[in-house]
């Protein structure tokens, strides 16, 4: 009789919805298991209601998260992995695991702020901040051990000067002025380490974390600087990765002159990441640029070693 009760409760938790095509994701099918035992291990806390709209489809945890990095094109990503049939992403960053008050609301919370998708989905949300949060990796795992995580990177010292330019530009916009990026890089005549945006360019720090949790063939990294120039070839080993079937090709992608960098195309429909994306960084003086590019080197050598690989960083 307990047993009944139990798989009764299972299905209001996670109802067995019939796909509109064959399922080829075995992934997908894997992870939908575990977030059956998530759910009904928060329901003390959670009246978990039945988000099924009437197409099929319903709302479930992610089965794949880009975790960051910050300023290193996770955009980008998100939206050209989005040309992929099989894929259901959420539009907005969700930071539920880094935001403290986002995180007491539980999974239901979270499952309600996930896209509808069909059962041969992947669900995938992004949020950079993830990466260089001390308590993300422990609680994505205790969330799903079995969780695949996008990790996309780029040249420590160019990201550090995309960092200032966002946080710039949205002074800007607000009409309130902002100091010269000297006055961030710079104290008392040495490179200020104090500096949050050089801290979340030391890559291997952030890494050494996750890898606490997660193994290390659980966690793709996508080179930014490569996604930039030649996007196809990154989102080719992001399908395989997550074990997609290829349908994502290079006529998805042209080369914007007017932007300065590659657009989609999905069916006839072109679309290009927003105007705030791509912005030209702030000069530099040479001196400083490489004050910054040598106190990486190290960190750099330390990262390639941790993940068994090399980027083509300064």
């Amino acid at each position: 009789m307990a047993a009944f009760l139990l798989g009764a409760v299972l299905l209001i938790v996670q109802p067995q919805i019939v796909p509109s095509r064959p399922a080829i994701n075995s992934n997908a099918e894997t992870s939908q298991s575990v977030q059956r035992e998530l759910l009904k291990k928060t329901s003390q806390k959670n009246d978990f209601k039945e988000n099924i709209h009437s197409n099929g489809s319903c709302q479930q945890l992610p089965q794949t998260i880009i975790i960051g990095v910050r300023k290193g094109g996770t955009r980008a990503l998100l939206e050209m992995l989005s040309l992929h049939p099989d894929i259901a992403a959420a539009e907005s960053e969700v930071h539920f695991f880094d935001w403290e008050d986002h995180y007491r609301n539980g999974l239901q919370w979270y499952v309600n702020q996930m896209p509808f998708s069909y059962p041969h989905q992947i669900t995938v949300e992004k949020t950079p901040a993830y990466f260089t949060s001390p308590k993300v990796p422990e609680r994505v795992y205790n969330m799903n051990q079995a969780m695949r995580l996008l990790l996309i990177l780029r040249d420590p010292s160019e990201r550090v000067l995309s960092d200032y330019t966002q946080v710039f530009y949205n002074h800007m916009q607000k009409h309130k002025p902002y100091p010269s990026i000297e006055r961030f890089l710079i104290k008392n005549g040495e490179l200020n380490l104090d500096y949050k945006a050089i801290n979340r360019s030391l890559y291997y720090i952030h890494m050494q974390n996750w890898l606490k949790y997660f193994p290390l063939d659980h966690i793709h990294i996508v080179d930014g600087d490569k996604l930039i120039k030649d996007p196809f070839p990154e989102i080719e080993k992001v399908e395989r990765f997550l074990k997609l079937s290829p349908q994502i090709n290079a006529s998805n992608f042209y080369f914007n002159k007017t932007k300065g960098f590659y657009c989609l195309r999905d069916s006839g429909r072109e679309r290009c990441l927003h105007e705030s994306k791509g912005r030209a960084h702030p000069q530099v003086d040479a001196w400083l640029l490489e004050k910054l590019q040598e106190y990486f080197h190290e960190p750099n050598k330390k990262f390639f070693k941790l993940v068994g690989r090399t980027f083509d960083w300064h």
